[in-house]
């Protein structure tokens, strides 16, 4: 396993945030040498250039944060951020239409952008919103994305009224079965939390930028994970 820096999307999305904040943000998350950082649309030119030379890609939120538009402007906005330099998309899923069990729209939903990032290079993971969410409507929701062609499911945008949750995970990984790669995301604010989950088999990790430290920092007396290739001297992770 990698160092846990190495699973982290580092989330800079608040849509308030000022040029100068999202810079530093951006600064601090490369640091820590997070596998993304991930951006609002705005900010993916500009991530792109800060994060230039460094072992941060960027990644970029659309349909952010509840997924509604329709499927052509999803598949038109996919094509921009590619042009703009995003390496990974995190696109939300019309979870209205997962509820609904509308699951041929769903998944021809997630075929669309899944065309373009495929032809452009661009690794695709997809917001389920798990917290409005059966557990049978989530197994489905990763079957949907698998049939779809995604690379990643993922639980959450971070702005709804939950985030992951162990067993939001577990169901995720026990539908995926390899297909699929799950990302927990939401509410991941400390090292231990996120070490359970990768240990449960999630291959990446959506956190807030400011938890970079909590989650990162190895303990008192030893090198910053930022110094040294991102592995703390303590372990793996």
């Amino acid at each position: 396993m990698e160092p846990i820096n190495r699973y982290l999307d580092a989330a800079v999305l608040k849509p308030e945030l000022t040029r100068e904040e999202a810079i530093a943000a951006i600064k601090e998350s490369i640091g820590w040498k997070t596998r993304t950082v991930c951006v609002r649309p705005c900010d993916i030119a500009l991530a792109k250039s800060l994060c230039a030379g460094t072992e941060t890609g960027v990644s970029c939120v659309l349909s952010f944060p509840h997924g509604t538009e329709p499927t052509p402007v999803k598949a038109f906005a996919a094509e921009t951020y590619a042009d703009l330099g995003a390496d990974e998309i995190d696109m939300v899923a019309n979870f209205g239409l997962i509820r609904s069990g509308a699951w041929a729209e769903v998944e021809a939903d997630v075929a669309a952008v899944a065309a373009v990032c495929k032809r452009r290079g661009v690794l695709l993971k997809v917001i389920f919103e798990t917290c409005y969410l059966t557990e049978a409507q989530i197994e489905r929701a990763v079957e949907a994305c698998v049939s779809a062609g995604a690379d990643f499911v993922k639980t959450s945008t971070g702005f709804a009224s939950g985030g992951a949750t162990v067993e939001a995970v577990q169901t995720m990984i026990r539908a995926a079965k390899g297909r699929v790669k799950v990302k927990p995301s939401g509410g991941i604010r400390d090292r231990e939390t996120a070490i359970k989950y990768v240990e449960m088999g999630a291959e990446r990790l959506g956190t807030n930028y400011a938890a970079s430290e909590a989650i990162c920092a190895p303990k008192p007396g030893a090198a910053n994970p930022a110094s040294t290739g991102g592995k703390s001297p303590a372990g793996q992770y």
